[in-house]
């Protein structure tokens, strides 16, 4: 993933960037940038590998040398960025959070006869924030550039541009993968993709960009460039899992939404009488544990937290990048509360169940602390596909998925054409899915949120929410 800020103001904006780019760190743990802008001096740029050093502790010595009335900055889960760009659009900065596909067929069908070269990163990838700079700089002017850019590119591209004159101008997906927000204050106007970044730094909510929408912001105001399409596919993810507790999208409340999702699993799980005998529900932390206060709420089974994530020294579960390394901070951060879990039935509400890696060893250290009983719940449904649009749920093959790999392993190839049913837990193969698994990781019981429920609780209209990783469909 990944996330922007940026502001325009009529003071120096460099401390907005820093703490607005600072508060998308859960979006993201390889490298983060800043980028501010002065008219006497120009363009001011840093960029940190930010894999083992959090984005404030590297940036903090940096703020001296920054000044400027506007900027933006990210944190990347991909590419060094910003990027300053040079070409007949003039110098401009540009960020993207996204993925791009086809960068390979973009580069031969495009640039390949034209000398054109392009700066491999160490896996000899292409930097996908030069690739789109490079497409919008085939036409005359930013917007169309930027509109060309989204349609020649198979994936998603939301960004931000800071241009030579100061202004940002902000473009979101053309079908609005991710949000994109502005927020105002007396002295300018930033943009956003977590509209807290904004409110704590004294911003108050302006406007939030339609999918395809192209929108100008200047310290004295803001105006559309471009105006939004008619198709949107949000990710449902924002909700269930990367976005904050305390941002909204499309008007719309994390924690809130996660509240109801867990209400309506357990709803739906008392309707047809499965909901189990147990002394507490809980969450696995961090962003399962609103989904277990509504089902807890809602089942009226006391709510608990058998272990508490030690997050001090390791204070985002994405990082470190090396998997092995992950897991194992992922178990020495489990601190449990012993008399939470000795002789308990315990049942445990994740925001999902993707790999199935840490979540072997989650269960192992609830019974080695002693629970009689462990339940596990998903606030999603079966992941079936790995996302082609944005770097959630992304492997080297579906396979690596805890479900089609379980479906694999139970019916080959043929389980293949069958993995509607097998997201159906009411269904005979939904059925020996979970029975499955169960057995694999010692669960009493598993359960996944519908597709159905995980809608009703976000609660927008259904077709304009992207569920490509459930569904397989656009």
């Amino acid at each position: 993933m990944g996330g922007f800020f940026g502001a325009v103001s009529t003071r120096d904006v460099s401390l907005d960037i820093f703490f607005g780019v600072d508060y998308h760190s859960h979006l993201g743990t390889r490298r983060g940038g800043m980028i501010i802008h002065d008219a006497k001096d120009g363009f001011q740029r840093q960029i940190h590998s930010i894999e083992n050093t959090p984005f404030r502790t590297k940036f903090e010595k940096d703020l001296a040398d920054f000044h400027g009335i506007s900027g933006i900055g990210c944190i990347s889960d991909t590419d060094p960025q910003p990027l300053l760009v040079r070409s007949h659009l003039g110098l401009y900065a540009i960020t993207t959070v996204g993925i791009i596909n086809n960068a390979e067929e973009l580069v031969e069908q495009y640039f390949s006869d034209h000398g054109h070269q392009f700066m491999a990163m160490s896996s000899g990838k292409i930097n996908s924030t030069e690739l789109a700079a490079a497409l919008i700089n085939q036409k005359d002017n930013l917007v169309d550039g930027i509109l060309h850019a989204q349609e020649a590119i198979a994936g998603s591209l939301t960004l931000l541009i800071l241009t030579g004159e100061g202004e940002i101008i902000a473009a979101r997906d053309r079908v609005g993968r991710l949000p994109v927000l502005i927020g105002k204050n007396q002295e300018g106007y930033c943009v956003s993709f977590e509209s807290f970044a904004y409110h704590k730094l004294g911003y108050e909510d302006a406007y939030e960009l339609g999918p395809r929408e192209i929108v100008r912001i200047r310290r004295d105001g803001y105006e559309v460039l471009s105006p939004a399409g008619e198709e949107m596919k949000i990710c449902a993810f924002l909700w269930t899992y990367y976005g904050y507790p305390n941002s909204n999208y499309e008007g719309v409340n994390v924690e809130l939404m996660r509240y109801r999702n867990g209400a309506v699993m357990a709803r739906n799980e008392r309707e047809r009488g499965a909901l189990p005998d147990v002394d507490y529900v809980a969450g696995v932390p961090d962003s399962g544990l609103p989904h277990a206060i509504g089902y807890a709420n809602e089942s009226a089974i006391h709510f608990a937290r058998p272990f508490i994530k030690y997050t001090p020294t390791w204070p985002r579960s994405f990082m470190p990048a090396n998997q092995d390394v992950r897991n194992q901070v992922a178990k020495m951060k489990q601190i449990p509360v012993p008399e939470l879990i000795q002789g308990k039935k315990l049942l445990f509400v994740d925001d999902s169940i993707v790999r199935g890696t840490q979540l072997r060893e989650t269960v192992e250290f609830l019974y080695e602390s002693g629970a009689q009983e462990v339940h596990m719940r998903s606030a999603c449904p079966p992941i079936m596909y790995s996302c082609k649009y944005l770097n959630f749920s992304r492997g080297n093959s579906d396979m690596d998925l805890l479900a089609r790999r379980t479906i694999q392993e139970l019916e080959g190839d043929e389980g293949q054409k069958h993995l509607e049913e097998y997201a159906d837990s009411s269904s005979r193969r939904g059925q020996c899915m979970l029975k499955t698994i169960c057995e694999r990781f010692g669960f009493d019981s598993l359960g996944y949120q519908s597709l159905d429920g995980l809608l009703e609780a976000i609660g927008i209209d259904r077709s304009k929410v992207c569920t490509y990783c459930w569904s397989g469909k656009e």
